[in-house]
């Protein structure tokens, strides 16, 4: 077995598998960024090592950086989470270059599946069908005009790469195409430093059911059983089930049946989910996603598997010791994603900032994975992933209501959630009665009542020490020596103010400090009807006017890129454009001016 382990990402998926190495007995090494330094991941690490930088390329995708704190901490297994290096060869295979162990499938089969074209010939190799789609990356618009005359509209284009619905865009029209070629592309390179995109076939009415399957090195290879992840805007996913409602068990066992070939068609090992789309009684393959999924934790309360403690036993070479007529799946559970967005109206907007409170639930059949806690800070730069709350019950509708009951208790403040989009759909009979698919969410589903609790203002912090007291009090600190972290106890004067004492075990309240624009661009706060603003902070990655263009309402002045997403700003009226302040690059804060319309 493993002796100390570096979990090579960071939020909610760091924790949980922390926490499962504990239990194990197996030490931990986090890594972290400048703007991590207090994150939870950190503070629950036996060890901790900074990594520089704050964006995602600067520090958790920063190769060299990682393996450098692989050798320093000695380490002899990596775990990669989920995004970021998960479902990259060639950071598996330097990590094992260095005779550790990487707790994930082999680099060759992680090639396989994860390039999605090339995964969709293999599985057709193993005689599953695909959705019907072209089978190599873009290389022209044209490809797109193209594929749509055979196919129809809408097309898919999709992200090469990795997954999660990022670097995914829906093409309803021809004018359309360039756009969402070039935004698919840009944004599959900030998520997964690759830009090929390729096409599939746009169904009407799907939903997305995926199969967890576990492979050992010893040629074992189960189905756990499937997830229904239907409930999705931009396709991600907000909400996710085991079993799938309304799906009949011998399409079930065929599913499972094909993600077992699939499996072996790419040698693969460790623990992976297989990807369909289901519709009309059929499947189709989609993907495969070399990894842990976000999900993974209703699998884990259906079947009572461990999936982390088998991944970390899969890697040190165990094979399992059960078969597949050993699987009990029992009872019903739901997973809810709290994200940090906004969902009023339904537009989901970025919404990063400090947590002010986090109050969590409890209660009977109920598991929070949080990733943060009150006095953290959600940053811009990485994923919006707060926390996920799964609970199990014994049949779908008492786990909808006992998901009701723990979302009720659910209390975060300083940041605006998903949460009250995630009561409107488990509230909708549509819903309840399994008649959703992928697109129900944004086509049909009515979120124009949905309202989110705004962020609140920070409250200062002050000392209620008397001043001049010489009075020490032990206080608990953090200490960086030569890029390491350490807790350190100092005796400190009583007398300190709160903006000079040692800061406690809590994790501070602070903002990143926004890179000032260059002088004559200088976002300003709104002034008046024909400002245009940014909702939240984030970077300006194009800007799509110019002073003198005439616009149109509706019209997009230029995309915002916050928390991965890509984000239009758009005019409200008609008119002509007198004043651009942002060029790509910079970055902005909500309520900044980017345009000035008369």
């Amino acid at each position: 077995m493993l002796e100390k382990v570096l979990v090579a990402n960071r939020g909610e998926i760091a924790v949980r598998v922390m926490r499962t190495c504990r239990e194990m007995g197996i030490g931990t090494v986090a890594v972290y960024s400048d703007l991590d330094r207090e994150a939870m991941h950190v503070r629950m690490a036996d060890e901790a090592y900074a990594l520089g930088g704050q964006s995602a390329a600067e520090s958790y995708l920063n190769t060299e950086a990682i393996l450098e704190v692989l050798r320093r901490s000695g380490a002899d297994g990596v775990h990669p989470g989920y995004g970021f290096f998960s479902e990259n060869a060639d950071f598996a295979r330097a990590v094992t270059s260095l005779g550790v162990t990487f707790v994930g499938p082999p680099p060759e089969a992680m090639e396989v599946m994860g390039d999605k074209i090339s995964s969709r010939l293999a599985a057709a190799r193993a005689g599953v069908q695909g959705v019907p789609g072209r089978s190599q990356p873009i290389e022209a618009v044209d490809e797109v005009l193209e594929f749509a005359e055979s196919h129809g509209w809408p097309v898919a284009v999709k992200a090469a790469f990795g997954g999660g619905g990022r670097g995914m865009r829906v093409v309803r029209a021809p004018e359309d195409a360039a756009e969402a070629v070039e935004s698919a592309r840009r944004e599959a390179q900030a998520s997964f430093g690759r830009p090929e995109v390729y096409l599939e076939r746009y169904l009407p009415w799907p939903r997305h059911v995926e199969m967890q399957v576990l492979a050992d090195a010893h040629g074992n290879v189960l189905w756990l059983g499937e997830r229904d992840c239907s409930a999705q805007r931009r396709h991600q996913k907000l909400i996710e089930e085991s079993p799938a409602p309304d799906f009949p068990d011998e399409v079930r066992r065929a599913m499972g049946a094909a993600a077992v070939d699939v499996c072996r068609a790419c040698g693969y090992v460790n623990a992976g989910t297989v990807e369909f789309l289901y519709e009309d009684g059929e499947f189709y393959f989609l993907e495969m996603n070399t990894r842990l999924q976000v999900e993974h934790p209703v699998t884990e309360l259906v079947t009572g598997l461990d999936l982390v403690a088998w991944q970390l036993r899969i890697a040190a070479g165990e094979p399992l010791p059960f078969g597949q007529d050993d699987v009990v799946r029992r009872g019903h559970a739901i997973e809810v994603r709290i994200n940090a967005e906004d969902p009023s109206g339904g537009r989901f907007a970025p919404s990063p900032g400090v947590i002010t409170a986090f109050d969590a639930p409890a209660g009977p059949g109920v598991r929070l994975d949080a990733g943060y806690a009150a006095g953290d800070t959600v940053s811009q730069y990485y994923d919006n992933l707060v926390a996920k709350l799964v609970v199990w019950a014994e049949d779908r509708d008492a786990a909808r209501r006992r998901m009701l009951r723990a979302l009720e208790e659910t209390h975060i403040s300083g940041i605006a959630t998903t949460i009250p989009a995630d009561i409107a759909i488990l509230l909708h009979a549509d819903f309840a009665e399994a008649r959703h698919s992928t697109k129900w969410v944004e086509e049909r589903l009515d979120l124009s009542r949905v309202t989110a609790v705004k962020a609140e203002p920070e409250r200062s912090e002050t000392s209620t020490a008397a001043a001049g007291s010489e009075e020490l009090e032990l206080r608990e600190v953090t200490a960086e020596v030569d890029g390491r972290r350490y807790r350190l106890k100092l005796w400190v004067p009583c007398a300190m103010t709160a903006s000079t004492r040692a800061p406690s075990t809590r994790a501070p309240k602070t903002r990143a400090a926004r890179p000032r624009p260059e002088a004559g661009r200088s976002p300003r706060a709104a002034s008046g009807p024909d400002a245009v603003t940014v909702p939240m902070q984030g970077t300006i990655v194009k800007v799509l006017v110019a002073p003198g263009d005439t616009v149109h309402a509706g019209q997009t002045v230029c995309i915002l890129e916050a928390m991965k997403m890509e984000n239009a700003i758009s005019v409200e009226r008609d008119g002509v454009v007198r004043e651009v302040h942002v060029v790509a690059g910079d970055s902005v804060g909500g309520g900044d001016v980017v345009a000035i319309i008369e």
